[in-house]
């Protein structure tokens, strides 16, 4: 079966033409973006050869912004303004946010939209990812040579209509075309189905740094079918960190720490929960005041200690088979996806409720961006191997109604297969009623104070009429994306009214365009000041690398050598601190071309101490 491809009047590609379209797979811990090159999809290194971008963002003095590791290095050291896993404030009121999150930062709402306080003033979690994606697309300009057609951007299948749209907008903000959002789940299928050309039933078990999700996925003659999804937009690796960092705390003694020793302590967390996917036990370090001290954890502790959050990812497995009418036996096979699946506990855990091994042939950490990579090409049209690929996702909530006394009717309920659309007709409930107000909403339960309000719009012109008499109908229509449109019409006199479902936690069009036309005003003045950035940080790197091998080895220098590193160094500080970026990378060029005889004869003296009484057959 395939994919119909429909573009408007000249506009379709020639036979020959290849537009370049990437797939972005916008994490919470990390971000990739990846395309498909000679028929085979590839993750997109940056200019060092990382593959993996940090989703940190850092606003700095000046209106300097930095992504990526640039930005995790200030975490400590500047907390407040270093925002990570934003992906967790995406679409959220303030009352949704855990008070974790709401820890680390400074947060305000108005008109219900979040905000965190910066110096570079207020930003939205939507602002803060856009600069994440616009990351990810120069990486992928630079590296294909020019402008981008269009991404097809990855969200966890458990995002509601508010999370979509939010990580629809932060991609407009971020000058990205966006040819779809694809369920994370799917996009991983899409990888390991066209890699190992697999048909079956297969359990996506997805768990990321801030989100997990899994899903069923039904694999026939290149159709793939999301038969059920589930999960949790608040449980991810972040929550393993968290219980490492809390354990730690308790064992030290430690009462009261300030955002940047937290920081500290959860990149400590972190680092242990990575080694203890190898190995059996490892130390744990933290600097409490001018105390350095030590903590061992067993991998045995280790998995103690988190085995309740291991537990609430099988809950929705559990509904997830429920829902597709499914034993766990029936199930061909599981794939692994996220880097959190790297736990041997999660593993174990997965295997043995399945009764069998799970697949992981494929990086779970770039398994997601190489399906959004393949998607994007085939809806971009460009020819490939996937042209006969159809992709039948689900919506993860039910859609319904407000009805009288704040019960829910039901329109579209949770896991039916997208793009959809339903219709039902209501009645009146007044005698002489000549307007009908109507609620959106979107959950599983029964009442809608306890699900989220999606959009209230009203139908006017009802002629009036006797209770029961009028007929509305009202149709839900659900897009590719996961992204709602309802309008209602009253069938006797042909009075129509609709809305395009936009949650108040996303922007206004007004906000992005206002946003958009600042980010082409200001390009220039931000380019200059990250240049400056990057120039200032790289000279600061020379100086201290510089500072500490002269601590070690300034014996190999002569007086005269000694005198000419130290007036570059001195030069290179004063330059450092103006904002002629120019003059600062001249300067680090100086400073580097000065100790070049200095670091070849480090490297002598390293060499040689590691020679030291080993005689030929050994080295050999």
């Amino acid at each position: 079966m395939a994919l119909f491809q429909i573009s408007e009047p000249g506009e379709s590609p020639a036979p020959h033409e290849h537009k370049r379209a990437i797939g972005i797979d916008l994490g919470t811990t990390n971000s990739l973006v990846a395309t498909v090159r000679n028929s085979v999809a590839e993750v997109l290194p940056d200019a060092t050869g990382r593959r993996l971008l940090p989703s940190v963002v850092h606003y700095g003095a000046r209106g300097v912004v930095q992504v990526g590791d640039a930005a995790a290095a200030q975490a400590s050291a500047d907390p407040r303004n270093t925002i990570a896993s934003v992906k967790r404030l995406m679409g959220r009121s303030a009352k949704d946010v855990g008070d974790a999150i709401r820890g680390r930062y400074v947060l305000t709402e108005n008109d219900g939209l979040l905000r965190i306080e910066t110096t570079a003033g207020l930003r939205t979690p939507i602002e803060i990812s856009a600069e994440i994606l616009k990351a990810l697309r120069e990486r992928a300009e630079a590296t294909l040579g020019g402008e981008i057609f269009g991404a097809v951007i990855t969200v966890p299948a458990y995002f509601d209509d508010a999370q979509r749209q939010a990580t629809k907008d932060a991609a407009k903000l971020a000058g990205l075309n966006v040819l779809r959002l694809l369920n994370e789940p799917t996009a991983a299928a899409v990888a390991y189905g066209l890699d190992s050309l697999s048909e079956g039933t297969f359990v996506v078990y997805d768990l990321g740094g801030g989100t997990f999700d899994v899903s069923i996925l039904s694999l026939t003659k290149g159709v793939f079918e999301v038969l059920a999804t589930a999960g949790d937009a608040m449980l991810g690796g972040d929550d393993f960190d968290q219980a490492i960092a809390d354990w730690a705390r308790a064992q030290l003694g430690l009462r009261e720490l300030s955002a940047g020793q937290e920081r500290v302590l959860l990149a400590s967390a972190r680092r242990a929960k990575e080694a203890l996917s190898s190995a059996h036990s490892t130390t744990l370090t933290f600097n409490a005041g001018n105390e350095q001290r030590a903590l061992t954890m067993t991998r045995e502790q280790f998995e103690a200690l988190t085995k309740a959050l291991l537990e609430r990812t099988m809950v929705p497995v559990k509904r997830t088979l429920r829902d597709a009418k499914l034993k766990a036996e029936q199930v061909d096979g599981v794939v692994l996806v996220g880097g959190s699946t790297r736990m041997p506990c999660v593993k174990n855990t997965v295997g043995v409720f399945f009764q069998k091994e799970p697949l992981c042939t494929l990086d779970p950490d770039e398994v997601v961006a190489l399906g959004a990579a393949a998607q994007a090409n085939t809806l971009a049209g460009n020819k490939s191997g996937q042209d006969d690929l159809l992709l039948l996702d689900v919506i993860p909530l039910s859609l319904g109604l407000e009805m009288m006394g704040g019960l829910v009717e039901k329109i579209i309920p949770r896991n039916s297969t997208i793009p959809i659309s339903k219709a039902q007709e209501f009645t009146n409930y007044k005698e002489g009623q000549s307007a009908m107000a109507l609620h959106v909403v979107q959950g599983e339960r029964e009442l809608v104070a306890d699900c989220r309000s999606l959009a209230r719009f009203e139908l006017r012109g009802i002629p009036p009429m006797v209770a029961g008499a009028a007929r509305i109908l009202v149709t839900f229509q659900v897009d590719a994306d996961g992204l709602l449109s309802v309008s209602a019409e009253e069938r006797t006199c042909g009075a129509k009214s609709d809305v395009i479902v936009k949650p108040s936690y996303g922007l206004r069009d007004d906000e992005i365009a206002a946003m958009l036309q600042a980010s082409f005003t200001q390009a220039a003045a931000d380019k200059t000041a990250r240049a400056l950035a990057e120039a200032r940080l790289e000279a600061q790197q020379l100086l201290d690398a510089i500072a500490i091998a002269l601590g070690e080895d300034s014996e190999l220098l002569n007086a005269d050598e000694r005198a000419v590193i130290d007036s570059d160094m001195i030069a290179l500080q004063t330059i450092r601190a103006g904002d002629d970026h120019h003059a600062i990378v001249e300067a680090t060029k100086a400073l580097n071309a000065a100790t070049e005889n200095f670091a070849a004869r480090r490297m002598d003296k390293t060499i040689a101490r590691a020679l030291r009484g080993k005689n030929v057959s050994e080295i050999a």
